[in-house]
């Protein structure tokens, strides 16, 4: 009897033990809903002067530095933006395009700065807004025979400027089939943003002289519609403008608008370019114009984007 009272006794000190080490578990606090970013624009421009005139009418909240460059978040326009320089490349600009998609919620990509002119109608201070951009310098350069150029087995869907054979690009899209590739060569500019800068292209008011009192000979406009291309070179040489011309009638060309407008592509995000002519790619009578008409065209461009972001909904 002693023995069983004694195992009782120890089986009551260890059930007391057990119980003494079962941890009390604190209320789980609720779990509040993630905040979802609220979507911008993504405005970007490939020199700072041609940024800096839409600073200064922006109410800059935060900065935020990636991959080395500086992005300004805010208001612009009572639009919230996201704002940043590309540098001048096809693969500057790409890269900074892809590192706004990556950080924040985008809801349409614009781009504003100056361009070199191709249509023979088209002036110096001019602004465009092209309805697409290709890339025309993606190129085949093609085997020279006795019989002329042999392009191989690629496709040679326009003119050629010597050994140089435009080609598209595969492209596959974010919103499309894993691995399914377009060949594309013209990215389409959004029709409703394109749209609403036809509305308010008479609402603008175009430099027509620099600071220095350099003045046109032809009052500035706007040309909405048409087609821009896009390449890795400068380009200041009048044959090369006049093939330019012949073959994708471009109305001007720069060094980053289709490579933005490819990154939109893939993302399947909307998007649109304003560009000033600056220079004539080769075409004037003297020297390149840039020099003297950059900050006029960067002027005209970026006030142009002002009338445009006041009139988005």
């Amino acid at each position: 009897m002693k023995r069983i009272v004694v195992c009782l006794l120890v089986v009551g000190l260890l059930l007391s033990a057990c119980a003494a080490k079962v941890p009390t578990v604190a209320p789980v606090a609720p779990v509040a809903a993630p905040q979802v970013e609220q979507p911008r624009l993504a405005i970007l421009s490939a020199f700072d002067a041609e940024l800096q005139v839409l600073l200064a009418k922006a109410d800059i909240t935060a900065t935020e530095v990636i991959n080395g460059r500086t992005y300004y978040i805010g208001t612009l326009q009572g639009q919230p933006v996201v704002m940043t320089l590309t540098g001048v490349s096809m693969v500057n600009a790409s890269a900074s395009a892809q590192a706004m998609l990556d950080h924040f919620s985008i809801r349409a990509v614009i781009f504003s700065g100056i361009a070199g002119g191709v249509s023979p109608v088209l002036h110096i201070g001019d602004v465009i807004v092209p309805a697409q951009w290709g890339q025309y310098m993606e190129n085949l350069l093609a085997r020279e025979t006795p019989d002329g150029w042999n392009v191989g087995w690629h496709s040679a869907p326009f003119t050629n400027f010597g050994m140089q054979f435009p080609q598209t690009v595969s492209v596959a899209q974010q919103c499309g089939e894993p691995d399914a590739e377009t060949e594309v060569f013209w990215f389409p500019v959004a029709p409703d943003l394109l749209a609403i800068a036809a509305q308010v292209a008479t609402q603008v008011e175009l430099a027509a002289c620099t600071p220095e009192e350099v003045c046109l000979t032809d009052a500035p406009r706007i040309v909405v519609g048409g087609n821009g291309v896009s390449g890795q070179s400068f380009v200041d040489n009048a044959a090369y403008r006049d093939w330019a011309w012949s073959t994708f009638q471009a109305d001007a060309l720069d060094m980053e608008t289709a490579a933005v407008a490819q990154v939109a592509y893939i993302h399947c995000v909307p998007y649109i370019a304003f560009r000033s002519l600056s220079d004539l790619a080769g075409g004037g009578p003297g020297e390149n114009e840039i020099a003297v008409f950059f900050g006029l065209a960067a002027d005209n461009s970026a006030n142009y984007v002002l009338a445009f972001l006041a009139a988005l909904p």
